[in-house]
């Protein structure tokens, strides 16, 4: 069983249309290896649930290889796999669970499944160990989330979308607009020439509640485009949309993230997820944060998006407290 004072842990991440494998020991990076499948779904305007868990299961078994081989270990050397086994598409998890529960069983080693937004916080450690209590932000194509981090594995949800994910309105705005997918680099690329006062596009009012919602917005850029401009735009009118969407749709992220900070009097804000990488987001996020001594993190931009080092990572925090071995 695992050495549970140094564990070498190989980590696997199939949720989505990433398949990612790592190796780590002791918080060190032993290897990397990602597989995207952009180019596959790109041309769909979004992942294709069949699509992602068939390149899975050709992709993986090849990626595990490489990433022992990178490391320069030999599958006998590992003490434990983990996994994400939650969130995601039903297929691509599948795939990802059955790989790693059957490696757990020859190899005779612990197994940890690792909740994929949980992994995501635990991003945070890839530049520096942050001490609860804090607040973590998870915002991705699938998940918009704002947890209360009482200690690291004991976190409550305070706030959640209640209809579309925001990295989701991006993808579809995007489509919208006539770019590619995933949409979120495009908007923020387009927006850099475009300005976001031209249009008012809603935030929806929740009050008081940390809650977000995206529906709205989404809906009104259609519109905008399809009966205010009878889906005839200049290349300026594009960008103006697309600097006024972004300008709305990180406006409640940011805002809610600060309030929630001072609301459970915490001095951080940890950012995570595939819309974490937004330079955009960065930059509005920590100037808000300027003055009221709360300080803002992110992950590097390769730990962004869905990645096994993050489920390693978090794996290796229970297994060395001896929490959550299956």
């Amino acid at each position: 069983m695992a050495s549970k004072n140094n564990p070498k842990i190989l980590g696997i991440e199939t949720s989505c249309d990433e398949t990612a494998v790592s190796v780590i020991q002791a918080g060190r990076i032993l290897s990397e290896q990602v597989a995207s499948q952009i180019d596959i779904h790109k041309k769909f305007g979004g992942v294709v649930p069949e699509f992602a868990s068939r390149e899975h299961l050709k992709k993986l078994n090849l990626l595990i290889g490489s990433a022992l081989n990178e490391a320069g270990l030999e599958f006998t050397d590992l003490d434990a796999v983990a996994v994400t086994s939650n969130p995601g598409l039903e297929g691509s998890l599948l795939v990802g669970l059955t790989t790693a529960r059957t490696l757990s069983m020859l190899l005779n080693i612990d197994i940890v499944e690792v909740d994929h937004l949980e992994a995501h916080l635990f991003a945070s450690r890839f530049s520096e160990v942050l001490s609860p209590p804090g607040i973590g932000l998870v915002v991705s194509g699938g998940h918009t989330r704002i947890v209360y981090i009482k200690d690291w594995g004991n976190y409550k949800v305070i706030g959640r979308t209640r209809d579309d994910a925001a990295g989701e309105a991006f993808d579809k705005v995007a489509a919208i607009l006539g770019f590619g997918y995933p949409g979120g680099p495009q908007i923020e690329k387009a927006a850099l020439k475009g300005d976001p006062r031209r249009f008012k596009f809603p935030v929806s009012d929740l009050g008081d509640s940390l809650d977000f919602s995206y529906s709205g917005i989404k809906t009104a850029v259609l519109y905008k485009v399809r009966y205010d401009f009878n889906d005839k735009l200049s290349r300026q009118d594009v960008y103006d949309i697309a600097a006024s969407f972004q300008y709305a749709a990180l406006t409640p992220l940011v805002d809610n993230a600060v309030r929630a900070a001072l609301k459970y009097d915490t001095d951080w804000i940890f950012v995570g997820g595939g819309v974490s990488a937004s330079r955009s987001l960065r930059k509005r996020l920590k100037g808000k944060t300027a003055g009221d001594g709360v300080r803002a993190f992110f992950p590097d931009k390769e730990h962004s998006t869905d990645n096994a080092t993050m489920v390693a990572v978090c794996a290796e925090f229970y297994l060395t407290r001896n929490k959550k071995v299956y």
